[in-house]
């Protein structure tokens, strides 16, 4: 596998999620490209506020490991950067254990921030001016005004709220510790319904056909299998769903480009197309003796990112797969990277 040499500058992090390319104010030894950037969420370590955001530029592979901080005069994100999100020319980064979502402009600089939140996860755009977060502890999905950038209400939901998506305006919920995936009017901020599909759904994706798909973990300990479960987002029914063996534990759902081919982590990196009538046997990418933690598809180049956590403690290694499964490259981002932004 080729060894990169990456670039790297110290500061604090970020990530990202852009359809427009930020314009880079970077130490002039680092020298970008006009190649596609990705963009890679480091966690940190909790609760030692060291989280970071690494950006690697596929164009010539160098990377700057705290790329927030490089754009906020060294600035700390905060601490556990969990997820991150991108709309209407602004950067909302969710960091978990600090209680707040950090908001940038295209050049990642800081403009202002979301607080009076529990514990958030994901942050969702529902339409210009109204976002959905979910939480950990707040028993409850958050409604956040975009324009002013502050929490004006909340909706009853039970539970770890985790990843979210939306389509015909409703907000589909996995939920880390119940058996349900809530469902949301948009128009109204009212929870509508709740779907069975199974316990610690944390992954939700939307397919081509506009099918939902939830990946529930299960809880081995406990003997209760993890499932993959296919919903009708106009009827709310569930249309499949299939069980994994019992001391599996599948999760991190995600899809390619053309949203026909589904890829989870078990250990190693499964690949599944959303026509199979069965889960996949064996693994499509071996872990060997990787402590896989995040994954991601480029959609430009069909590429496979998948994130190596190590011993949690340590800079995580990030692989790069071609669309084959073949090994492309690697390299060093921040401690426990658990996803990435493709440009």
């Amino acid at each position: 596998m080729k060894k990169l040499l990456p670039i790297f500058i110290f500061s604090f992090v970020l990530s990202s999620c852009v359809k427009d390319k930020p314009q880079n104010t970077i130490q002039p030894q680092v020298q970008l490209t006009n190649a596609k950037k990705v963009y890679v969420i480091n966690e940190g370590v909790f609760p030692n506020g060291n989280a970071e955001v690494s950006l690697f530029d596929t164009g010539n592979d160098a990377v700057i490991e705290k790329f927030y901080a490089n754009q906020n005069s060294n600035a700390a994100l905060g601490d556990v950067a969990q997820s991150m999100n991108y709309f209407n020319n602004r950067f909302y980064i969710v960091v978990n254990n600090s209680h707040k979502i950090i908001v940038c402009d295209q050049d990642f600089k800081k403009i202002g921030q979301i607080t009076s939140l529990s514990s958030p996860r994901y942050i969702l755009p529902v339409t210009n001016q109204k976002a959905y977060v979910s939480d950990l502890y707040a028993n409850a999905i958050n409604i956040i005004d975009l324009n002013t950038n502050t929490k004006t209400g909340s909706i009853p939901c039970p539970g770890w709220t985790e990843e979210m998506v939306l389509i015909y305006n409703k907000v589909f919920v996995t939920n880390v510790r119940k058996d349900y995936v809530y469902i949301i009017n948009t128009i109204n901020d009212t929870k509508i319904d709740s779907i069975n599909a199974g316990l610690n759904a944390g992954s939700i994706v939307i397919d081509k056909n506009d099918k939902v798909w939830i990946l529930s973990t299960g809880d081995n300990q406990n003997s209760i299998s993890g499932k993959l479960t296919r919903i009708n987002a106009v009827t709310n029914q569930v249309e499949t769903s299939f069980t994994f063996g019992s001391t599996e534990s599948p999760g991190t759902l995600k899809l390619n480009k053309t949203k026909d081919t589904l890829y989870f982590l078990k250990g190693g990196i499964y690949r599944m197309a959303i026509t199979d009538a069965n889960l996949p046997a064996s693994e499509f990418i071996s872990k060997g003796t990787k402590n896989f933690y995040g994954l991601g598809i480029n959609p430009n180049d069909h590429t496979i990112y998948a994130a190596d956590a190590l011993d949690f403690n340590s800079r995580s290694n990030i692989y790069i797969y071609n669309s084959n499964g073949s090994a492309k490259k690697n390299f060093k981002a921040g401690l426990n990277s658990n996803g990435f932004y493709f440009e």
